[in-house]
């Protein structure tokens, strides 16, 4: 309930601030856990990507943003959950398979934090590593345009990918990389 309405809020915020638009919703499939990996360029990131996508978000945070216990409540009741950086967070990993597991969408910034000025960073293995041990498919997602006032600002959402051949399979460090990048890649075509 608490989503809805913030949403509504955030719709009316966003509009007032960007020409906002999106495109390729029909791509988001609506009845399977999915990873949905995002480009990461502005703290207004996780918004647009809620408002954009037909269904709820979940999402990871850098832990350091629950300190402050009226902010860490209100991303909590919007879908985000802690995750320690620096290092493979299990508890994280295994709250991200769940959220697919029970047939949610997780949304996942591949890169890992903000890359700023159009710089396109490198994936961190967690994406192929969630998407290949849920079996997940992964949706693209890209958020293009500028930040300033009445900037355009274009959602696209790509189509699902499946990588049947690597369920089940045990992922080298290099392979799951490989993988990341590859996700990362689509995000980077929905671009222009």
């Amino acid at each position: 309930m608490f989503y809805k309405f913030a949403l509504g809020l955030m719709n009316i915020v966003i509009r007032l601030i960007f020409r906002f638009k999106v495109e390729g919703r029909e791509n988001m499939p609506t009845d399977e856990g999915i990873v949905l990996a995002v480009n990461h360029r502005s703290n207004w990131d996780p918004v647009l990507a809620g408002l954009a996508s037909p269904r709820p978000l979940t999402f990871m945070a850098k832990e350091e943003l629950f300190k402050n216990k009226f902010f860490g409540g209100l991303i909590t009741s919007l879908g985000a959950f802690p995750l320690k950086r620096g290092g493979g967070d299990i508890g994280a990993f295994r709250a991200a398979m769940k959220i697919i597991g029970n047939k949610g969408v997780m949304l996942i910034f591949p890169e890992g934090h903000r890359m700023k000025n159009g710089v396109h960073g490198k994936a961190g293995a967690g994406v192929a590593l969630i998407a290949q041990r849920t079996k997940a498919r992964v949706v693209p997602m890209c958020i293009s345009g500028g930040y300033g006032w009445m900037s355009k600002v274009t959602v696209r959402i790509g189509k699902p990918l499946s990588f049947e051949e690597l369920y089940g399979k045990k992922l080298t460090a290099e392979e799951q990389r490989t993988l990341a990048g590859e996700i990362m890649d689509k995000v980077w075509e929905l671009e222009s």
